[in-house]
C-alpha cells in the first residue's frame, strides 16, 4: 500500500478537537505511530466496522424496547455503549480517511439525497413509505 497523503482530501484539522478533521487527524496520527497502514485497507477497515457495530449491538440484545432504553440511565452501561460507539466511529473515520472520503461532506449529501426521496409531508411520523419502501 503507497504512503498515506498529507491531507487526501479532507479540511484542515480546525481548533476544535471534536470537529471530524481533528478526529481524523487524532485517528491517523495513531495508526501511523504504530505502523499499521499495511493492515487499513478499506476490506480490513470495512470488516473491522462491522464487527465493532455488531459488539454495539450486544448490550441491547434480548433486551425489551423499554430495557433497551433504561441503557441509557445506566452509567456503567453508558460507558460500555459509548466506549463501543466510539469504536465504530474510529473505524468508520480511518476508513474514510484511508479512501480519501471527506465524511462530513458525504453526510451533507446523503441527508439532502435523503430529503428528496423523503419528503416531509409524505413520511412524517411512518416508518414505511406507502410503496412499501422503509422510510427512517
Amino acid at each position: 500500500m503507497a504512503p498515506e497523503p498529507e491531507n487526501p482530501g479532507h479540511r484542515q484539522a480546525g481548533t476544535d478537537p471534536h470537529s471530524l478533521p481533528s478526529l481524523t487527524r487524532l485517528v491517523r496520527d495513531f495508526s501511523q505511530a504504530r505502523e499499521w497502514g499495511r493492515f487499513h485497507t478499506p476490506k480490513n477497515l470495512a470488516m473491522a466496522l462491522a464487527g465493532e457495530a455488531a459488539e454495539l449491538m450486544e448490550p441491547f440484545q434480548w433486551l425489551t424496547p423499554e430495557e433497551a432504553d433504561a441503557l441509557g440511565s445506566d452509567p456503567a452501561a453508558l460507558e460500555r455503549v459509548s466506549q463501543e460507539m466510539a469504536d465504530v466511529a474510529i473505524y468508520l473515520l480511518r476508513m474514510a480517511d484511508v479512501m480519501g472520503v471527506d465524511l462530513g461532506d458525504a453526510v451533507v449529501r446523503k441527508v439532502e439525497l435523503n430529503d428528496r426521496r423523503f419528503p416531509v409531508d409524505e413520511v412524517r411520523g411512518k416508518a414505511r413509505m406507502d410503496d412499501g419502501g422503509e422510510a427512517p
